[in-house]
């Protein structure tokens, strides 16, 4: 069972990288073609390089972390991390092991529907499950705090499924 789920956590990495690499190094055909010629291990090599060299010295670490990804999504009435979120995860556990002093608040947040009460639980376990996801991958748990807010901290107002969408998140801030 450990063992599975070590193999998963590794595939999913791998595939995280390789998102990263041909995601930074769009800037030309070449740089698209040089990267996916690249064994697994250059490519994971690659994606901390990119996530490194792309960033100046002028921009700060929250725009850092934005540029990797800050926030990540679930379905109605869930805390399941998709695909797309484990691998927004697996770059922000990339952003933190290249900052090592950096502390984070993972945020939980839910759409309008639903109590208050609910929506707070449902927020923190969305939070905990961003968390979790980074602990697995090596974080130290002294660097993540979560917090849910349900519903009360909406990204987009509006009674619709594209706002409800917008608004079932996990969202990673810098502390």
């Amino acid at each position: 069972m450990v063992q599975r789920l070590i193999a998963i956590f590794s595939a999913a990495f791998l595939l995280a990288a390789c998102e990263t690499a041909s995601t930074t190094s769009s800037d030309s055909a070449s740089d698209s073609a040089s990267s996916s010629a690249s064994g697994a291990a250059s490519a994971s090599a690659s994606s901390t390089d990119a996530i490194s060299s792309s960033t100046d010295d002028a921009i700060t670490p929250a725009e850092k972390l934005a540029k990797v990804g800050n926030t990540v999504y679930f379905d109605f009435d869930s805390s399941v991390l998709s695909y797309d979120a484990q691998v927004t995860l697996s770059r922000q556990s990339a952003f933190l092991q290249l900052n090592p002093e950096a502390v984070v608040v993972i945020e939980g947040h839910a759409d309008e529907r639903g109590t208050r009460e609910y929506n707070l639980a449902l927020g923190d376990r969305r939070a905990s499950a961003a968390r979790d996801f980074l602990l697995a991958k090596g974080i130290d748990a002294a660097r993540i705090r979560t917090v849910s807010y349900g519903k009360e901290r909406p990204a987009m107002l509006g009674s619709s499924e594209e706002s409800w969408a917008k608004n079932r998140r996990a969202a990673t801030v810098l502390n």
